[in-house]
């Protein structure tokens, strides 16, 4: 038998009843190394996934890492590439040989970016239609769209190429924080594409909304990307509009005063992207109209 090319690293955290899903549509004879990294789950997480999936690698953390627990899943494996999964997210049978294949044969792209459906009626989400849309257009010779932007559970990446920009920022912690190594990985010089065969399934639990301390992180984070790697042009008005809506706002003031305490090291970390990369992600973060979902 082949060795295997790619591993699956899930990162978790107190979602036992979630997570024990996910394994079991991955891990079968000839199916990829899996990994678990469990950040410090009190539910009793790593034992459930050693007790049931007793050929899924388990990496107890002391502590929630947040991303960074996928990074320490990635150094784990010695695959030349990985793809990732949440504990509410699986692949599609084919999907990660059909990602290391275009992995092989496109040695300048670094991460592909599958097409996200949405459990139970396998709907297309939004950043998929996005994706199929070619925002950004398709480089010469690329297997499939130019991307900037998505779910790290829909991602397959090229091991040494994730490690060598770092991973997924501890600055960050958690929310957006594939958008920070998508501008890293460009402003090295690598590809990122989308591959509409490439499938990844989605079943988040909960509301669809979004609860305003998860949005305060998201927003804490989007601002610090842009004072990481985007031109002051872009950071300032950026930091000027939040506070302009915190005098109201209390989710807000919490994503102000995230951003405050995070921002000295984030100036130290500064690295602006090359101005085509700059162009290329905010062209990227553009609205645009999509067709229906489907």
């Amino acid at each position: 038998m082949p060795a295997p090319r790619t591993s699956v690293v899930i990162a978790t955290r107190d979602r036992r009843a979630s997570l024990l899903r996910s394994p079991e549509r991955l891990v079968e004879p000839g199916g990829p190394p899996v990994v678990v990294v469990d950040n410090g789950s009190s539910d009793g997480t790593a034992a459930a996934v050693r007790d049931r999936y007793p050929a899924v690698g388990v990496v107890p953390l002391p502590g929630n890492a947040g991303a960074v627990a996928r990074t320490v899943g990635v150094r784990s494996t010695s695959t030349p590439y990985v793809g990732f999964a949440d504990d509410d997210s699986w692949w599609a049978a084919g999907a990660l040989d059909r990602a290391a294949d275009l992995l092989d044969a496109h040695p300048a792209v670094a991460l592909v970016a599958g097409r996200v459906r949405m459990a139970p009626d396998g709907a297309l989400d939004a950043v998929s239609r996005k994706h199929r849309a070619a925002v950004l257009g398709t480089t010469p010779g690329s297997p499939g769209p130019d991307v900037l932007s998505y779910p790290a559970f829909a991602t397959v990446v090229r091991r040494d190429a994730y490690l060598a920009v770092g991973g997924f920022s501890p600055l960050l912690f958690f929310g957006g924080e594939e958008h920070l190594l998508a501008l890293d990985l460009a402003a090295a010089g690598w590809q990122q594409v989308y591959a509409d065969d490439v499938v990844a399934w989605h079943d988040p639990a909960g509301p669809a909304t979004v609860a305003q301390g998860r949005w305060a992180l998201q927003t804490r984070n989007d601002l610090l990307v842009d004072w990481l790697r985007r031109p002051l042009g872009v950071a300032l008005p950026a930091a000027g509009r939040l506070a302009r809506r915190a005098l109201s706002d209390p989710a807000a003031r919490t994503a102000v005063r995230g951003w405050l305490r995070r921002l000295p090291a984030a100036l130290r970390q500064r690295r602006p992207v090359p101005p085509d990369v700059e162009r290329r992600f905010a062209l990227a973060q553009r609205p645009v109209s999509l067709p229906a979902a489907g």
